[in-house]
C-alpha cells in the first residue's frame, strides 16, 4: 500500500479535509480567547475563569447526550453544516457584543456551552459520514491525515492568535474562530454527491423506551469487549491530561517564573511530536500491526506525565517541560488516529454516530470533573503535589488497554430492540 503522505483518497475526502482544516486552524487561532477576555474585559477572578473551561464543557455535553440518537438517523453532511453554522452564530455574537459595549461573563458562558455541544454533535456526524466515505483500508490514512492537521494547528494557531490580540484586541482571533466555522460549511456543502438517508427503525412508545434510545451509543460500548477498556482508557487519560494544565500553569507562571512567553513555548513546541507521531502512525501499523502499536504508544504515552512534578526554574525546567510534552504528544500523535480508526472498524454502521457521542459526551465530563478535582488538590496540597499524583495515576492507564488483539475490521452488533 502507498504511504499515507502520497495516496489520494478522492476529491470528496479532500473536500472534507480542507473543511476540518480552516476550522482546526480557526480554533488554533482562538486558542484560550475566552479565559483572556474573560480577565482583561471583564475582570474576572480565577473562579470566573475556571468555570468558564469546566461549566461550559459540562453543561455543553450534558446538552449533547439526546444528540447523538438524533445525528444517528439523519443525514450527516446536512448536520455537520448546521453544527459549522451554529458555531459561527453564536462565536460571532463575542465581538459584536464587545464592540457594541454590551459582553458579558453570562453570555460567554452560553457560547461556551453551545460551542460544547455542537462540538459533540460535529464529532458524531463526520465520524459516520468519514466511516461510509473512506474505503476501510484508507481509514488509517484518513484518521492521520486528521490528526497531523490538529497538531499543526496548535502548533501555528496559538502563537499567531497571540500576536493578532496584541497588535488588534481581544477579539480579534474569535472573529477568526467564527469565520473559520462558516467556511467549514462552505467546504462541506462543496463535497457533493448523494447521501442515502438512514432507515429509522420502529420505536417502541413510552418514556422508558425513549430514555433506553438515549443511552444506547453507552450500552454498545459498554457491551463490547473491544471499545469497553478504550472507552475507560480514554475518560481517565484525557481526563488526567487535562487536569494537570492548570497547575502546571499555576506552577509555571507563579512558583517558578517564567515568563508567559515561556509558557506558550513549552506548549507549543512539543506539538510537533504530535504532527511526526501522527505521519508515522500508518507506517508503523503496517509494519508492526494495529494492536502492538495500539498498546506500545498508550503505554508509551503513560510514562512521560508523572516528569512534570519535577520542574524547576531556569532553563533547565524548561527543557523538563518540553521533553515531557514532546514525548507525551508524540506518542498522543501515534495513538489517536489508530484508536479512530479501531473504533470505527468495531462498531456497526448504524451505531456509529450514537457510539462517538456517547465517548465524546463522557471524555467531556471526565475531563470537566477531572480538572476541578485536581483544582481543589492542588490548593489544598500544592500543585507540584497534583501534577505527581496525575502522573502516577497516569502510569495505570496501559491497565485499560485492550489485552488480546481482534480480527480487523469486524464490528461487533449489539442484538435490535
Amino acid at each position: 500500500m502507498t504511504g499515507g503522505r502520497r495516496r489520494s483518497l478522492g476529491r470528496r475526502f479532500g473536500w472534507l479535509w480542507a473543511a476540518f482544516a480552516v476550522s482546526s486552524y480557526g480554533s488554533g487561532l482562538g486558542f484560550g480567547a475566552f479565559p483572556l477576555i474573560a480577565v482583561l474585559v471583564l475582570h474576572s477572578g480565577p473562579a470566573q475563569v475556571a468555570a468558564l473551561s469546566a461549566a461550559g464543557r459540562a453543561a455543553g455535553a450534558l446538552l449533547a447526550v439526546p444528540l447523538g440518537p438524533w445525528v444517528e438517523f439523519r443525514r450527516k453532511r446536512p448536520v455537520m453544516i448546521a453544527t459549522d453554522l451554529a458555531r459561527f452564530a453564536t462565536m460571532a455574537s463575542v465581538p459584536v457584543a464587545y464592540a457594541l459595549g454590551c459582553l458579558g461573563f453570562v453570555q460567554l458562558l452560553v457560547v461556551s456551552v453551545v460551542v460544547a455541544a455542537a462540538n459533540i454533535a460535529s464529532k458524531a456526524a463526520s465520524g459516520a459520514y468519514l466511516k461510509s466515505l473512506v474505503p476501510p483500508e484508507d481509514l488509517l490514512i484518513a484518521n492521520g491525515r486528521f490528526e497531523s492537521t490538529t497538531w499543526t494547528s496548535t502548533v501555528v494557531g496559538p502563537p499567531l492568535g497571540g500576536a493578532a490580540i496584541a497588535l488588534f484586541g481581544p477579539a480579534t482571533t474569535v472573529i477568526a474562530d467564527a469565520v473559520s466555522y462558516l467556511l467549514s460549511a462552505v467546504g462541506i456543502r462543496a463535497i457533493g454527491g448523494s447521501e442515502e438517508r438512514p432507515a429509522v427503525p420502529e420505536r417502541a412508545a413510552g418514556a422508558r423506551a425513549r430514555v433506553g434510545e438515549l443511552l444506547e451509543g453507552w450500552r454498545y460500548v459498554l457491551a463490547s469487549s473491544a471499545l469497553r477498556p478504550l472507552f475507560f482508557n480514554a475518560m481517565l487519560s484525557n481526563g488526567l491530561i487535562m487536569a494537570t494544565e492548570p497547575p502546571l500553569a499555576v506552577l509555571l507562571l507563579g512558583r517558578l517564573g517564567f515568563a508567559p512567553w515561556q509558557y506558550g513555548l513549552a506548549f507549543a513546541a512539543p506539538c510537533v511530536g504530535g504532527l511526526i507521531g501522527s505521519r508515522m502512525a500508518h507506517r508503523l501499523v503496517t509494519r508492526f500491526g494495529q494492536h502492538k502499536v495500539m498498546l506500545w504508544a498508550g503505554a508509551g504515552r503513560a510514562v512521560w506525565l508523572v516528569g512534570l512534578a519535577f520542574v524547576r526554574p531556569g532553563a533547565a525546567g524548561m527543557a523538563v517541560v518540553i521533553v515531557c510534552q514532546l514525548g507525551l504528544v508524540t506518542c498522543c500523535g501515534v495513538f489517536n488516529p489508530v484508536l479512530a480508526t479501531y473504533r470505527l472498524a468495531r462498531t456497526a454502521p448504524d451505531r456509529v454516530a450514537r457510539t462517538l457521542s456517547a465517548w465524546s459526551v463522557s471524555t467531556s465530563a471526565a475531563i470537566a470533573a477531572t480538572t476541578a478535582l485536581w483544582g481543589v488538590l492542588a490548593s489544598a496540597t500544592s500543585p507540584r503535589t497534583a501534577l505527581a499524583l496525575a502522573g502516577v495515576l497516569f502510569l495505570a492507564t496501559p491497565l485499560l488497554l485492550p489485552r488480546r488483539e481482534r480480527a480487523s475490521g469486524t464490528a461487533e452488533v449489539a442484538p435490535a430492540r
